[in-house]
């Protein structure tokens, strides 16, 4: 089967197997991208590939924006122009997301099938030859640290050994977010810009957290509490500071950065350990940051923004004094 070159050759070619339905078919629109980008996805905005499949973690990231931070989110992705949102998992799209949809004439699928089953289905027909050049090569490896899903997302807590991985862990699970892994996660590149991660079978459902030993979380919280497979969209490096080290942190923009794992750049917040510090709430917040500066929202350029207006205000109130009566 010749790979489709628009999203409607790619709808009658894929349609049965993947269980493909037209929520709104819009325009014809040729399935393209840059370079080795993938041509279809996650939702993603920083790189946004021209098919965008939304998921349950993306829907969850949507809904946790806030109705005015959605519709900005919804615009900017429409103004990207991709060739399709499909839905998956039996979502649909929301009466805003349709809107902007019929207002752009950008063509929307939904399926009731798993959102990792359509990216690799569809990657593997549109782009055969990159498929056959990542997987292939991309032999697994070994990663220390604790994997854990927090709001829909990926997270690696790294940093030394006792300095509360496990612990933290343990929070996030009793605030109700699920364990991947704990110590050891076998991690494989699956694209050319994405890492799986998994537990090694001996240790799946099982947390070590010292003064209470070896935790059963599946036994002990539910079946809802742990996961078998996540990608990898953030790592938190936890690390023990002093208040010296402490006052060099930058106060506006925190401490962000990437650390390149199997080929793959992948965002990094490190969280400094103090005490009296409610690090659950900080892996969180974390998180809840990490989806904000995916969508292009940074907070210190705001408030830097914020702050020159306010200086500018000033400066022309004061250079017009107002007039004696």
């Amino acid at each position: 089967m010749t790979p489709a070159t628009t999203i409607r050759e790619l709808f009658a070619q894929l349609s049965a197997e993947l269980n493909l339905t037209w929520y709104s078919d819009g325009e014809e629109r040729a399935i393209q991208a840059e370079g080795d980008a993938p041509l279809v996805g996650p939702l993603n905005l920083a790189r946004p590939q021209p098919i965008q499949v939304i998921g349950p973690p993306e829907r969850h990231l949507l809904e946790s924006l806030g109705s005015k931070g959605y519709r900005h989110y919804l615009e900017l992705l429409f103004a990207s122009r991709p060739a399709a949102l499909i839905f998956t998992d039996g979502l649909v799209p929301t009466d805003a997301c349709r809107t902007l949809a019929a207002d752009s004439n950008t063509p929307i699928i939904y399926t009731s099938e798993p959102d990792a089953q359509v990216i690799q289905r569809l990657l593997a027909h549109l782009q055969p030859s990159f498929q056959q050049a990542q997987p292939s090569h991309a032999e697994p490896k070994n990663i220390h640290g604790v994997f854990i899903e927090v709001l829909g997302k990926g997270v690696l807590l790294s940093g030394d050994a006792s300095i509360g991985k496990s612990e933290l862990a343990l929070a996030l699970i009793s605030r109700g977010h699920r364990l991947i892994a704990d110590d050891i996660t076998e991690f494989t590149r699956i694209n050319a810009h994405t890492l799986q991660g998994r537990c090694p079978p001996v240790l799946q459902d099982f947390l070590e957290v010292r003064g209470l030993g070896l935790l059963n979380v599946r036994a002990m919280f539910g079946n809802s509490a742990v996961k078998p497979v996540k990608n990898l969209h953030l790592i938190i490096d936890l690390q023990q500071m002093n208040e010296q080290e402490l006052s060099h942190l930058d106060r506006l923009e925190g401490s962000h950065s990437t650390q390149r794992l199997l080929g793959v750049e992948i965002p990094q917040t490190t969280l400094p350990v103090a005490a009296g510090r409610n690090l659950a709430i900080l892996a969180e917040t974390a998180v809840r940051q990490h989806l904000l500066r995916v969508t292009g929202y940074d907070a210190a350029a705001e408030f830097s923004e914020r702050q020159r207006g306010y200086i500018e205000a000033n400066q022309q109130s004061s250079a017009n004094p107002p007039e004696k009566g």
